[in-house]
């Protein structure tokens, strides 16, 4: 007769941890949630890196164009195809076109 409270105790018992290792597992706060904010988390470090890095290269800019009349010029004359008195500026599309006429003469005497 002793047996039977043994085994109810046992039985309670291991229904009492397989309820808590799947709360444990699956519950909003469990492993599972945990690794996918820990994702979350290096994703959202690495974009706040790159950041950074930017805001890091446009105040060097920034201190540049205050500071540096040659970076200035230097700017003006890049982006807004500024020119001196007495410079050409030559002017080259960015993708070169393809020529219709190269390698057709071959052959036509």
């Amino acid at each position: 007769m002793k047996v039977f409270p043994r085994l109810l105790f046992l039985g309670l018992a291991l229904g009492l941890n397989a309820i808590l290792l799947g709360r444990l597992l699956f519950s909003e706060q469990g492993i599972v949630a945990y690794r996918e904010l820990k994702a979350q988390h290096l994703a959202l470090e690495d974009a706040v890196k790159k950041a950074d890095a930017v805001n890091l290269s446009l105040s060097r800019e920034i201190r540049l164009l205050q500071s540096d009349d040659r970076y200035v010029e230097k700017m003006i004359r890049k982006r807004l195809n500024f020119v001196r008195d007495n410079e050409i500026v030559y002017l080259f599309p960015d993708a070169p076109e393809a020529r219709s006429g190269v390698g057709s003469d071959e052959g036509k005497n």
